[in-house]
């Protein structure tokens, strides 16, 4: 499927790597409001609560995706950075303060480097209001998905990306796959995942319902390896609340697109922004067509990150 030219105006996307390019992050350059749906049981992430609508910070300078699990957590401290050189942040009388809520996937390799404060720089230092760059870049660039009999009848993961109108309004969607269970197409078939020798899909959720991997056990399977994550982005002008609201309707589409999803060995998060500069009030019919929207852009996200990552 050929993307689209135009992404969401308004929304900055930037890689940076590290390790020779086998991990890295992915930064969305704000400010915007925005919003989070956590549906993972193993999450690794930072600066979560300014994004309750009950904070105090209207808004957010930065998000941030980042492999490296934990470790990788240090890129925002370099997104950070670059945002306080731009003289970017919530002003709280003495000085800014850039706000960068990040999440992680885990990608780590035995003594392999992990993204850290200049990967969170560079990616920055990339970052374009263009279609992002998608398959093994970024966040995604040492991602992998179908993990139930070991990494060696895995395949590869990534970043994928899409973005679809909705009246006058744009609605986008990059996602990070790195799950533990096998991405299907639109028909529902298994485009990517665990397989067997040779080569065919072992079918993680059958595997699953009959107790474990073929050899009897879930091999390598540990808490927090694996998580998917997303961020939907509109310029319609929603507001903390309306935004969560498109968050909650736009995370079923991990439930559509992977299976099985939201395990107690995945993060998965989806966070959701308005580029528009002012929050309206928008009716409760819009923000659920604008929900269902996000829903469809991000289930042809995670699709695209497992095709583009494989060409």
């Amino acid at each position: 499927m050929t993307a689209p030219v135009r992404f969401v105006p308004g929304l900055a996307v930037g890689h940076g790597h590290a390790y020779g390019g086998l991990t890295g992050c992915t930064v969305f350059l704000g400010p915007f409001r925005a919003a989070v749906e956590v549906r993972g049981l193993a999450t690794g992430s930072r600066e979560l609560g300014v994004l309750d609508p009950h904070h105090l910070v209207p808004a957010v300078d930065a998000i941030l995706l980042t492999g490296g699990s934990a470790f990788g957590l240090a890129a925002a401290d370099g997104v950070m950075a670059w945002l306080e050189e731009q003289g970017r942040g919530y002003d709280t009388g003495v000085t800014r303060v850039p706000i960068v809520p990040a999440a992680v996937i885990f990608d780590l390799h035995a003594h392999a480097t992990r993204p850290d404060s200049e990967t969170g720089v560079a990616a920055c230092a990339d970052a374009r209001e263009a279609w992002p760059a998608e398959g093994r870049v970024g966040a995604g660039a040492g991602a992998t998905v179908g993990k139930i009999a070991g990494p060696e009848q895995a395949m590869p993961g990534g970043v994928g990306a899409w973005a679809v109108d909705m009246g006058s309004w744009r609605v986008g969607a990059v996602a990070v796959v790195n799950a533990l269970g096998d991405v299907l197409d639109a028909a529902g078939t298994i485009v990517a995942g665990a397989r067997t020798a040779d080569g065919s899909f072992l079918d993680t959720a059958a595997q699953v319902r009959r107790g474990a991997a073929p050899s009897g056990e879930m091999k390598d399977v540990v808490s927090g390896t694996n998580t998917t994550l997303a961020v939907v982005a509109t310029d319609a002008p929603l507001s903390r609340v309306d935004l969560g609201r498109m968050a909650r309707t736009a995370a079923n589409a991990l439930a559509r697109r992977i299976s099985p999803v939201h395990t107690p060995f995945d993060g998965d998060m989806v966070f959701a922004v308005s580029t528009s500069p002012e929050a309206v009030s928008v009716s409760p019919t819009e923000v659920l067509a604008l929900g269902v929207a996000a829903q469809h852009a991000l289930e042809e996200a995670i699709t695209r990150a497992v095709v583009e990552a494989d060409r």
